[in-house]
């Protein structure tokens, strides 16, 4: 059985601004999602789930879905903001969804094969997705564990300004928790650093930083589910409380109850963080395509 690729797409429209304004960033009018979803087929996935909302469903079909048609097998599932359990409702004022360990669930009845789960606004690299292969294969589906693709740090950064990333420990390739680190760059010795409270602290460069490419098997559901519960009992009346698959990872790892490899790659990351990462993105996937890694047009 493939495996399938789960693209969180449900905040697309709010982060862009309007679906619509998903940029171009290839040299025939590419959008990143277009290399992941390559990347994943050539790597051996099967299919591909996208979550989405209802209100954006017809913009994403038409502009996104189409792209694909007759390259992979495509399924669309939601993330709605009263998606619930039964006998718990949305507090009133509320109008976001809860976060994307609620976006992972709404794929229980859709995905009954191993996974990876990627942000629809990153590109990863074609090694991140042949690694996620392999990690795939390697999971017991009968017991609770994961792997995540680690990124060295340095390879994640942005040149115009600071950024935020999640920095792996480990134990023996395993994760053991994920620490954030606020406004790293690097400086103008070319140290890399990150700051608190205004002080400067080093770091190698050569740290794991997590980028949010996870693969589960279906086991990850009923647990999930079950934390759901018991977050929206303890934090169901927030207005903008939200069930994260970090944090909830974190805490099934913390009480032994999950074993999360961490599979290193020298990939490097892109993404738009700052209005000027733009071209950069843009000069990076025309270098990917005159040094011949990958084809124009892509499809």
């Amino acid at each position: 059985m493939k495996p399938t690729l789960v693209i969180m797409a449900a905040g697309m429209g709010s982060r862009y601004g309007g679906i619509k304004q998903i940029d171009p960033m290839g040299p025939c009018g590419e959008i990143i999602l277009d290399y992941s979803v390559r990347d994943a087929a050539e790597a051996g996935f099967g299919r591909v789930v996208f979550i989405i909302r209802k209100d954006i469903e017809k913009a994403f079909r038409e502009i996104i879905g189409t792209r694909f048609e007759g390259k992979i097998d495509v399924a669309y599932v939601f993330q709605e903001l009263d998606n619930l359990p039964a006998d718990f409702t949305v507090p009133e004022g509320r109008e976001k969804p809860w976060g994307t360990g609620q976006a992972i669930l709404a794929c229980r009845d859709t995905v009954k094969e191993p996974f990876v789960v990627i942000n629809a606004d990153d590109f990863y690299g074609q090694e991140a997705f042949r690694e996620g292969t392999r990690g795939l294969a390697a999971l017991n589906p009968e017991v609770l564990e994961g792997f995540l693709v680690g990124y060295r740090l340095f390879n994640t950064l942005s040149p115009h300004g600071d950024v935020t990333r999640g920095v792996c420990e480990l134990k023996n390739g395993n994760l053991t928790g994920v620490t954030e680190r606020f406004k790293i760059r690097k400086n103008n010795a070319g140290v890399v650093e990150y700051q608190v409270e205004g002080i400067h602290y080093p770091m190698t460069g050569d740290e794991l930083a997590s980028m949010n490419f996870w693969g589960f098997t279906p086991a990850l559901f009923p647990i999930l589910e079950a934390r759901f519960i018991e977050f929206l009992k303890e934090s169901g009346t927030g207005l903008k409380t939200e069930y994260l698959i970090p944090s909830e990872i974190d805490s099934f790892i913390s009480s032994g109850r999950m074993t999360v490899k961490v599979l290193k790659t020298d990939a490097t990351w892109f993404g738009v963080t700052y209005p000027e990462d733009k071209s950069a993105v843009k000069t990076s996937l025309t270098t990917l395509v005159e040094e011949g890694v990958y084809p124009s047009p892509l499809w």
